[in-house]
């Protein structure tokens, strides 16, 4: 590719460049592609699916007692007696796995999160088959309880009881929560087009892409965490949130892509701000915060301030299944806000949400998102498909009934093994060293410019840096090798880093990926020489 071409390609988001490399790769036909630019994780949780497609055969079973003598029909099912019916049906299958492994969850589920064993099979049966809208809208009773233990387990460093209670909103995944998020917070007034908020970088590229949109037209402003001090926010930086003009601060935790999680002390620091600055809201996705040990979320530290996204798609290989929540404490600034608005933004309001409530002051900030997710007239008919929240719980129940952690240590040691081997033979110090405690490694930033001045010499990496554009060797990589990864400035990351996805592709690609940098850290140093 000509360098002009590289410089164009450069001031498109990374994940449109992606489609690019993807075509470069794909076009010689010399090497087979190997996609280490994608976070989609090549594993899935084979145990919480087992029981999920188990517990829908047994759905189907109970759906067909209602039309015995009507071929290809079925009905809602009874659930009065369902759970005596579960443990017949379990006892004719009992050499199934799946449905063993179903029965134990359920059994936890019923000890632990529910009272009346029948009301959770019946939510559980007629969710599976997807004969009715959701309902509530904002999530099955007992789905939300459960995925709430999961989350607080998850969130706040195993702790399932915490003090405080999050009500949960379940999405169509956590991309679906970002937009919700966003549309409401313009919806009812807490973002204004004008306003400031601020950033938390290097960071999933669209929490900076979609504020500057016409459909906001934010200002921001960067809060960028520091390469040399592992990834963490310096003091500095936090005092940026100290300034009134900034209205809110959003933020990946951990970080994509440095893959780093915020210490409690950075996290203390940005929950005193909140605390003495009860306006600032606080958003924190923390997807990968299940990669990590005794991870606590901004959302435990500022419950009051903070939104909570969190998405179940890479902790258990489940992009497609697009499972997502915002969560928000029970106790929040949002709601203490809506009811401090200006009268005529309140009139606003109040015609916006007139048709679903007697009462539209009255309507929490939660149910707010609900009911903007479906542009208010459509609120009936609001929530996640109940397929996909049983899916959800019990992805939450495979978690809480691993008191062992047996899952986390192996999904753990999964990628920590692919960057062991990305790391085996490059040259220098990697940018998060293999005993960071809090690192997630879920993605790795290669420094192409280290790698030059480790391997070679001070004067190599500056030739490199004044010749080439800092997509050429992420471009090499495509074209040469059929490698594809992702530029690391597009994530506001430092310019001359590459992103790997350690999810998406094996160790041993890895391995080989290892060895092929280097190839072209000698081709440039070839260059160099017959400057």
């Amino acid at each position: 590719m000509k360098k002009q071409e590289e410089v164009e390609l450069n001031t498109l988001s990374p994940f449109e460049v992606k489609d690019t490399l993807i075509k470069l790769a794909k076009s010689n036909h010399q090497h087979s592609m190997i996609n280490a630019g994608r976070g989609n994780p090549n594993w899935i949780a084979t145990k919480p699916r087992d029981a999920f497609f188990q517990l829908g055969l047994f759905g189907l079973e109970e759906s067909k007692r209602q039309f015995q003598n009507l071929d290809g029909f079925g009905g809602i099912t009874d659930k009065d007696g369902i759970t005596k019916r579960f443990q017949a049906y379990l006892a004719l299958n009992k050499n199934v796995i799946g449905l063993r492994y179903l029965n134990d969850l359920f059994q936890f589920a019923i000890e632990n999160y529910s009272e009346d064993s029948d009301d959770l099979m019946f939510e559980w049966v007629n969710g599976i088959i997807g004969n009715n809208y959701p309902e509530p809208g904002r999530m099955l009773k007992n789905a939300e309880t459960i995925t709430h233990a999961y989350l607080m387990k998850e969130m706040s460093a195993g702790n399932t009881t915490p003090e405080s209670k999050y009500d949960i909103f379940a999405t169509e995944g956590g991309t679906a929560a970002m937009v919700y998020i966003f549309n409401s917070l313009k919806e009812n007034k807490f973002l204004k087009a004008g306003d400031t908020i601020a950033i938390g970088t290097p960071i999933f590229t669209p929490y900076f892409e979609m504020p500057v949109l016409n459909d906001y037209k934010l200002n921001l402003v960067l809060i960028n965490a520091d390469e040399n001090n592992n990834w963490q926010i310096p003091d500095a930086e936090i005092d940026k949130l100290k300034d009134p003009k900034i209205k809110a601060f959003f933020l990946v935790n951990p970080s994509n892509p440095p893959s780093v999680k915020l210490s409690d002390e950075t996290l203390d620091k940005i929950a005193k701000i909140a605390k003495d600055r009860q306006d600032l809201i606080l958003l924190t996705d923390d997807v990968y915060g299940s990669f990590t040990e005794n991870f606590t979320s901004l959302a435990i530290k500022a419950p009051e301030n903070t939104i909570l996204v969190y998405s179940f798609s890479k902790y258990f290989g489940a992009t497609g299944w697009r499972l997502g929540v915002i969560a928000l404490n029970e106790n929040n600034i949002f709601d203490k806000m809506l009811a401090k608005l200006p009268e005529e933004d309140k009139i606003e309001l109040r015609a916006r949400y007139e048709t679903i409530s007697l009462n539209p002051d009255g309507i929490k900030m939660i149910d707010r998102f609900i009911a903007d997710s479906r542009s208010v007239a459509l609120n009936h008919t609001a929530g996640l498909s109940t397929p996909q929240q049983i899916q959800m719980t019990l992805f939450s129940l495979a978690t809480l009934i691993d008191t062992e952690g047996k899952y986390k240590t192996a999904v753990k040691k999964l990628v920590r093994n692919r960057y062991d081997k990305l790391y085996k033979d490059l040259p220098g110090s990697p940018l998060i060293s293999a005993d960071n405690k809090n690192a997630a490694y879920y993605y790795s930033l290669v420094d192409f410019l280290n790698l030059a001045k480790d391997k070679y010499s001070e004067e190599f990496s500056t030739w490199v840096g004044e010749n080439y554009n800092a997509l050429d060797p992420v471009i090499r990589l495509a074209e040469e090798e059929s490698i594809v990864a992702m530029p690391g400035g597009g994530f506001d990351g430092p310019d001359w880093t590459i992103r790997f996805s350690l999810a998406n592709s094996y160790a041993e690609d890895f391995e080989k990926i290892s060895i092929l940098i280097n190839d072209i850290l000698d081709e440039y140093y070839n260059e160099f020489q017959n400057k």
